[in-house]
C-alpha cells in the first residue's frame, strides 16, 4: 500500500519551514537533515538518508511519533545552559510578603 501523496508533500513543506526558521534562528549552523522517529520513517515511505530536499536527508533518531527534529552541525547545548543561568539569574534571593485574604475594613 502507497503513502499518500498529499501527505508527503505537506511533510516536506513541514521539514523546508522547519529548516528555514533553524537557519534565520541560527545563522552560524547549518541544517543537514530531519531527525524522525522510526515509527514515522516507515510509515511515509522514507529510507534513512534518503535526500528529501537539497542538501536535506533523512534520519531515523530516537524522537517522539508525530514530531522531527531539523539536525544541525551546530552546538545547540551551549545555548540551552546560557539561556538556563539566565533563568536562574532572574530568581530573587530576597523573600517577598503578599497579604493573603481580604483586608480588615472590608464588610464580611
Amino acid at each position: 500500500m502507497g503513502v499518500d501523496p498529499s501527505l508527503i508533500g505537506k511533510n516536506l513543506r513541514a521539514f523546508q519551514m522547519g529548516i528555514n526558521a533553524h537557519d534565520r534562528e541560527n545563522p552560524t549552523h547549518s541544517a543537514y537533515g530531519i531527525g524522525l522517529a522510526h515509527y514515522d520513517l516507515e510509515r511515509m515511505g522514507f529510507d534513512e538518508g534518503e535526500e528529501v530536499l537539497p542538501g536535506i536527508t533523512i534520519h531515523a533518531d530516537g524522537g517522539q511519533t508525530g514530531n522531527f527534529r531539523v539536525l544541525c552541525d551546530g552546538d545547540h547545548a551551549g545555548e540551552l545552559e546560557a539561556e538556563q543561568a539566565e533563568v536562574v539569574e532572574a530568581v530573587s534571593t530576597q523573600p517577598a510578603t503578599i497579604p493573603v485574604g481580604a483586608p480588615d475594613d472590608t464588610p464580611r
